[in-house]
């Protein structure tokens, strides 16, 4: 890829010259977790199990691409969470997680411009599902927690389309909706933060890489390092 350059502070591009047209896209697909909201939430529900640093050092380590089976990681982050309650769940989404800067807007702007929205994410869809409603995502796809009792097993439930949303699930839903949509994924952005995110960021029309890792930063077309998610509408027309 051609030489990354930043064209005003925190907002470095590579392998395109804008502006770019938003009428040109037709899909965007955001990851949730530290790039739509503020928290890594596996790691905000380990908290109250006492294991957060736990926990979150899993999560660190994923999310910079050291560990290769993002699936055997989740398996045992979501393993430490057995015997979490859902209320303690629902004290995570009303009191830690919040919309990160943009977000709202950035969501609005696309579609407004006739987009269709993803979020597809490695966390859970008790929350993907109440950030959908929240901003009128038009689909998700993520992970189900099983609760029995109203507490956590410290398992995960199979979907209709498998077992665990990694990087590789991300990019087969991208793909699916753009077939079903009559659209090429050079039609489509792709946003996120972290390794899991690079095999959908890799196939998108345009990669966007949000306060991300050092790797994600490195293969993106557009990476936000400071300001909002509606910064990717200052290369969007």
């Amino acid at each position: 890829m051609s030489q990354a350059h930043e064209i005003s502070p925190g907002l470095v591009i590579q392998g395109f010259a804008p502006p770019l047209r938003l009428a040109d896209f037709k899909l965007i697909a955001f990851d949730m977790d530290s790039t739509l909201i503020n928290i890594e939430c596996v790691d905000e529900i380990a908290d109250a199990a006492g294991r957060k640093a736990e926990v979150a050092a899993i999560t660190e380590a994923a999310m910079r691409g050291e560990i290769t089976d993002y699936k055997e990681s989740l398996r045992q982050r979501v393993a430490l969470l057995k015997g979490v309650s859902v209320a303690s769940m629902e004290q995570v989404y009303t009191q830690r997680l919040q919309l990160n800067p943009g977000a709202a807007t950035l969501v609005a702007a696309c579609k407004a411009a006739g987009m269709q929205v993803l979020l597809v994410s490695g966390g859970f869809t008790f929350f993907t599902d109440r950030i959908r409603d929240l901003l009128h995502i038009d689909a998700t796809r993520s992970n189900l927690l099983e609760a029995v009792d109203g507490v956590l097993t410290g398992r995960m439930l199979d979907q209709p389309w498998g077992d665990i949303c990694d990087g590789d699930e991300k990019r087969k839903m991208l793909l699916e909706t753009c077939a079903q949509m009559g659209i090429g994924a050079h039609q489509a952005i792709a946003m996120g933060d972290g390794a899991n995110d690079l095999p959908m960021m890799g196939i998108a029309g345009l990669s966007v890489a949000y306060h991300a890792k050092p790797a994600v930063r490195a293969q993106a077309m557009v990476a936000i390092n400071s300001g909002g998610l509606d910064r990717l509408l200052e290369l969007l027309h």
